[in-house]
């Protein structure tokens, strides 16, 4: 849990400059607004929280006031201890199966990121998790085209693509995805949640779009969640081996948190309705084994590396063998670019981590 580090305050602050210089053209549009996010306490909402609360200091003409949301099922109670005490930040804690309270302000803009994103967290709770995907998803499109606002974002994931056929996959890329798999809980439900989203914005005019980040990782990320970057930070931070759990040939492109939340913020002000773009980094597609030898050639003192058996007989199961986004679509329609390196990203992290 975060609870296990201190919050790098100095990152974030740097972080959130970099996320700020790079919205200079649409970022004003927050200013004064009531947002919502979901999910809030996760690893990805809890840095578009610390974003928006630099903003708030540094760069928006008034303050947006954010009412943050979460049942704390895996975030952490302490993730917002660095900003108690602001009157901008509201906390509920709350079940986003469940309608939202009454007495909470009509949203201008709403950033739905409540789930469960790890596959051995919700391989154990897949029920929880369709939940939270589809019943959630409807829940909050039914708010905001009962109460409407200015933006509704909805964070779906690369996972709808399955193990994709196209490499790098874009969005028009239908997928290759079992119904019926561990994995399809998650899978599945993401897929309509996007399938609602679509439904909200053609039938009722709610101005939804659709983020699906591809591997993002940075601090503050849980490294007890069993995927494969957390793994490998926790080994390295504690100076054991870092374990193989597979044949290391699946590759992966991954994308420093900072890139993603202006991806993120960029989709929600400036996406058109209706659309999913993907987000992440195009620049490297790395073998799990690269990734591993990333890491100790990136530290000195580093233990190695060991090939191992997962204690989870479904690990292997459904897994991609190759993602890579094509960005091209946010690219052409946002001027989004990724700034920060998978290297300069590690090093960003692990400095973290050790703060």
């Amino acid at each position: 849990m975060t609870s296990k580090h201190s919050i790098p305050l100095i990152i974030l602050h740097e972080d959130g400059e970099r996320i700020s210089n790079s919205l200079t053209a649409h970022h004003q549009q927050l200013a004064g607004s009531e947002i919502l996010i979901t999910g809030a306490s996760g690893f990805l909402m809890g840095h578009v929280v610390d974003a928006l609360a630099w903003m708030n200091l540094h760069a928006l003409s008034s303050p947006c006031r954010m009412t943050l949301v979460d049942n704390l099922s895996s975030g952490s109670s302490d993730r917002f201890d660095h900003l108690a005490g602001r009157d901008d930040i509201t906390f509920v804690e709350g079940d986003i199966t469940q309608p939202l309270p009454d007495h909470l302000p009509a949203f201008d803009w709403t950033l739905h990121g409540a789930s469960i994103a790890s596959p051995m967290i919700y391989r154990k709770y897949p029920l929880e998790t369709l939940d939270a995907n589809i019943t959630g998803t409807r829940l909050l499109l039914e708010r905001a085209r009962q109460r409407g606002g200015r933006g509704i974002m909805i964070m779906s994931s690369s996972e709808i693509y399955g193990d994709a056929e196209v490499i790098p996959t874009p969005e028009t890329y239908w997928g290759n995805v079992s119904c019926t798999g561990p994995r399809a809980c998650y899978d599945e439900s993401k897929r309509v949640g996007e399938t609602l989203a679509s439904i909200f914005a053609q039938q009722f005019d709610v101005p939804v779009k659709v983020g699906r980040p591809f591997n993002v990782f940075g601090p503050i990320q849980n490294l007890d969640d069993k995927r494969i970057f957390p793994d490998f930070l926790s080994a390295t931070l504690d100076k054991r081996q870092i374990s193989i759990l597979s044949d290391g040939r699946a590759t992966r492109s991954f994308c420093y948190v900072s890139d993603a939340v202006t991806a993120i913020l960029l989709i929600l002000l400036a996406g058109r309705q209706g659309e999913a773009y993907n987000l992440g980094n195009d620049q490297r597609e790395i073998s799990v084994n690269e990734l591993a030898q990333l890491f100790v050639a990136l530290e000195a003192d580093h233990a190695g590396i060991v090939s191992a058996k997962s204690a989870d007989q479904d690990y292997e199961t459904d897994n991609p063998q190759r993602r890579k986004p094509d960005l091209e679509k946010i690219r052409r329609e946002l001027g989004y670019r990724p700034l920060i390196d998978l290297e300069a990203g590690i090093l960003r992290t692990l400095a973290a981590y050790r703060s």
